[in-house]
């Protein structure tokens, strides 16, 4: 069972805004679903040759190389702005 209510706007009214509901759910069939997955297949392995799980730190080194690149295209830009006598008001001197 679930209870909620919702709101309207001026240009779109809504008549009935509180309301509950119950979900029936046809476990059978529920069941019969599941049976037919697929297992979604491995396209990263964080183990290494050594059995090493890698997952931490691949993802900091992910996390680093995508704050290198934020900086160096922020600081491409800041240049390119600098250098452009239309946009060079943007940048403080």
């Amino acid at each position: 069972m679930f209870v909620g209510a919702v709101s309207d706007n001026f240009e779109e009214r809504i008549e009935q805004k509180i309301f509950h509901a119950e979900i029936v759910v046809d476990n059978e069939k529920v069941a019969a679903e599941t049976k037919t997955y697929q297992k979604i297949p491995d396209i990263l392995f964080f183990i290494s040759k050594e059995g090493i799980d890698m997952m931490k730190q691949e993802i900091e080194a992910n996390y680093k190389q995508i704050k290198r690149d934020i900086v160096l295209v922020s600081e491409s830009e800041k240049e390119r702005i600098k250098n452009d006598s239309d946009l060079q008001y943007l940048v403080k001197k």
